[in-house]
């Protein structure tokens, strides 16, 4: 469990740096050529990778590949949702809850054999 907490708390963080990397860009550096906003993209998203990685190493020692990419995906839209309302200024969508609970259908088929 200790390697499960690890890992989503690596993801969480990491998922913070990946998305200013890819969408950050789009408020901040509009008036920039798109050039500057990659090179500074890819700056932010080493951070991304310098976490992600060992991320998923511990966390594939006690889940399967199928487990991490749903935990991945969870991850992705419990910090895109707030960083979309927050930083991007976009209107709160129920599309944002649909979203969210065919992710629990996701999370339930790929987990549902430990389940039982």
């Amino acid at each position: 469990m200790k390697q499960v907490i690890t890992l989503v708390i690596m993801l969480t963080i990491s998922n913070v740096f990946m998305t200013f990397a890819w969408y950050g860009h789009l408020k901040k550096l509009t008036a920039s050529p798109w050039f500057i906003a990659a090179v500074i993209s890819w700056g932010i998203a080493f951070f991304e990778y310098m976490l992600q990685v060992p991320g998923n190493r511990i966390g594939h020692k006690v889940l399967d590949l199928s487990q991490l990419k749903i935990i991945q995906e969870v991850i992705t839209l419990a910090v895109f949702v707030p960083f979309s309302i927050y930083f991007m200024k976009e209107k709160m969508r129920m599309d944002f809850l649909y979203a969210a609970l065919c992710l629990v259908g996701a999370v339930y088929f790929v987990f549902r054999h430990k389940l039982n």
